[in-house]
């Protein structure tokens, strides 16, 4: 079923666009996903490596990349999920709490993972953003919450590029076209099309 975008933000398609120096991107955590997972990185697809070559582009123009420490806790839920799968355990009924807690050499592989690839992020790519999680921060997620469709993962990072000034995102994910005031920079085709349709898709 065709998802039934609402587009808010500027969309930029990053397979006809160059990153431009003086840019500054917050990256998202599905990129990041495919970027330092290896599992995920040793096997990109197509569609993939096109995110993987607009990161490497940012450097060779003189772009800025940027982190929200709100990925980690979302790619280390990917992260251990995808180890769960892969382990011997994937067929078994063990539930999520039973794998973390029951089968420590297990764990030990999540841990190694998801520390490996945080510490790519911030060390190889990117910038770390903060964000204040104080009560207007909040009330305004939740207001957001209310009137766009967002998953609570992107209403924090949302935030984080708010109080950061930051106004371009590197990502799949097609809820962030809904947010007005944001350049969205992706190459989901679901996300562009209906942004071509609503006069949304911009050129630089």
């Amino acid at each position: 079923m065709t998802v039934n975008y609402t587009i808010k933000a500027d969309v930029i398609d990053i397979s006809t666009d160059s990153p431009q120096k003086g840019d500054i991107f917050l990256v998202d955590t599905n990129v990041w996903y495919w970027l330092t997972y290896p599992q995920a990185s040793s096997s990109l697809t197509t569609y993939q490596s096109i995110y993987s070559n607009y990161i490497t582009d940012t450097f060779t123009a003189g772009a800025t990349l940027c982190c929200s420490g709100l990925s980690l806790a979302e790619l280390a839920h990917i992260i251990e999920r995808e180890e769960k799968k892969l382990s011997s355990y994937s067929f078994s009924r063990i539930n999520n709490k039973e794998y973390r807690h029951n089968y420590p050499s297990e764990r030990a592989k999540v841990v190694s993972q998801v520390k490996a690839a945080w510490n790519q992020v911030k060390n190889t790519f990117a910038l770390q953003i903060s964000v204040q999680l104080d009560e207007d921060t909040i009330d305004n997620a939740l207001t957001q919450f209310s009137t766009q469709c967002l998953d609570g993962y992107d209403l924090f990072i949302l935030q984080s590029m708010k109080q950061e000034s930051v106004n371009k995102i590197i990502t799949d994910d097609g809820d962030y076209v809904t947010v007005p005031g944001i350049q969205v920079f992706t190459a989901n085709p679901g996300a562009i099309a209906a942004a071509t349709n609503q006069g949304k898709l911009i050129t630089r």
